[in-house]
């Protein structure tokens, strides 16, 4: 069960995750472990990694551990991201990125909140293109948009989108976006 959720935070996280912090969520929900039991985990889940023939290997660098695919794929992992960064947004890369445009900088879990889906493969996405940035340490990630996001929209600033300023601050979003959306019903029947 440890194993399995050693791994299953490794996986989620976009950035590497110290032993410390790993034990710091596991603890949470289990007051009786021990950080050397979380630290024995670690090192025998990299050895595991390590001698198989796996497309997803384990890293450890300065106490900081994070699951990468094998070097053996590289090439194809290159060709794949290249085309995944040069090709059109998704539906649901699109929410999220609207998002943290509006809310940012804002967490992990108010993105998923909002969205109601995990969005960590979503988020490595857009932190890959260089749409969106992460400052913090896991769990207490916050991202935001970049500058090469502004440029992309041609403004200079998060202001500028439209309706920003109610965006940005409104406590129930959804209700806002329901009420926005029944506005421009109501509009469109006069």
């Amino acid at each position: 069960m440890l194993r399995s959720q050693i791994e299953s935070l490794l996986f989620a996280s976009i950035k590497p995750l110290a032993s410390r912090s790993i034990f710091n969520v596991l603890k949470k929900s289990q007051p009786e472990l021990k950080f050397e039991t979380v630290e024995q985990e670690l090192k025998n889940l990299f050895v595991e990694y390590s001698e198989s023939s796996r497309g997803i290997v384990l890293i450890e660098s300065e106490g900081q551990y994070q699951f990468t695919t094998s070097a053996d794929n590289s090439d194809l992992i290159k060709q794949f991201l290249k085309d995944d960064r040069s090709g059109e947004l998704t539906q649901p890369s699109l929410e999220t990125l609207t998002i943290i445009a509006y809310r940012g900088p804002v967490s992990k879990p108010v993105i998923e909140q909002i969205r109601g889906v995990n969005c960590s493969l979503i988020l490595r996405n857009l932190l890959i293109r260089g749409l969106v940035q992460a400052d913090g340490e896991e769990p207490e990630l916050f991202f935001s948009v970049t500058p090469e996001f502004l440029k992309y929209l041609g403004i200079v600033s998060v202001k500028e989108l439209p309706d920003y300023e109610k965006l940005h601050v409104v406590e129930n979003l959804e209700q806002f976006l329901d009420n926005r959306q029944a506005e421009e019903v109501q509009e469109l029947k006069k």
